[in-house]
């Protein structure tokens, strides 16, 4: 049986989320104690920040499309300037933790910490309080539902329930979070991902094919605009952001806008639309 439709603004048949991770070097730091001592490694998440974030905005830019950032709070910390300047840019900056950590192994006061520096570090650089929040990669554990509800957040963009948004209960009274599910088949950084030492991914499997991950990333759009559904794909300047990957990014907004009548939003947008309808 169907789901029934949503009547997105404009007359829109699909709804389309632009997201980015800016993880940078926080992501690989977070695969072992000792990858701070591994310039190498971490050279792949500055290359992100250094080049890669240029090119992805120069194309937001080039198609006039809003936009979701989200950043580690260590990430805002070391690169303030970067953050800055994509809140410069009217895109919405939201949270992904504080060191990239692995929210299913932290306790409830450790989950505390993470959301409330977190928070802090990026009102710091942009003075605004973060109104959405996606998990790093690893679990999550319940209570950080609780955790995003009381540091004033509306919305997660990190769970696989549904292909349009729905509501999630806190243990706080009359508080629940928005949930945009954002599926890893429309996220860049497994097929783009990769590192000898230590071993990204553990399987060490090779960096795909361009030109069949556009062709997913397109088949997916393609379902969602028929079902009237909301697109939500992840990207990460440091795996989208080359030379040559950039054009799987313009090449998807230009495929995207050629279908028909579609609503691009922020991660607050689909969460104000949603808690109106």
């Amino acid at each position: 049986m169907d789901i029934q439709r949503v009547n997105w603004p404009d007359g829109a048949n699909c709804a389309v989320m632009l997201t980015f991770n800016l993880d940078a070097d926080q992501f690989w730091m977070s695969l072992g104690d000792d990858c701070h001592r591994r310039p190498k490694t971490l050279s792949l998440g500055e290359y992100g920040m250094k080049r890669g974030l240029h090119r992805v905005l120069d194309v937001l830019e080039a198609f006039d499309v809003p936009a979701t950032f989200f950043v580690p709070g260590k990430v805002a910390e070391h690169y303030p300037d970067r953050i800055q300047e994509v809140a410069a840019g009217g895109f919405e900056i939201g949270l992904h933790g504080y060191a990239h950590e692995n929210f299913g192994h932290l306790n409830d006061g450790e989950l505390g910490d993470a959301f409330s520096q977190g928070v802090a570090a990026l009102k710091k650089v942009t003075g605004e309080n973060p109104m959405g929040f996606r998990v790093p990669e690893g679990e999550m554990t319940r209570e950080a539902y609780d955790h995003m509800a009381a540091s004033g957040i509306l919305y997660s963009s990190s769970m696989f329930g549904d292909d349009r948004p729905y509501w999630v209960k806190t243990a706080l009274e009359g508080k629940s979070v928005l949930e945009i599910p954002a599926p890893w088949e429309i996220s860049d950084f497994p097929y783009f991902g990769f590192n000898y030492t230590p071993a990204f991914p553990a399987g060490q499997g090779r960096i795909a094919n361009y030109s069949h991950v556009l062709s997913t990333f397109k088949q997916e759009y393609k379902a969602y605009y028929y079902y009237g559904l909301c697109y939500v794909p992840q990207f990460d300047p440091q795996t989208i952001g080359s030379p040559g990957r950039i054009t799987i990014l313009a090449d998807l907004l230009k495929y995207i806008k050629e279908q028909g009548k579609v609503w691009f939003c922020t991660g607050r947008e689909m969460a104000d639309f949603w808690d109106k309808n």
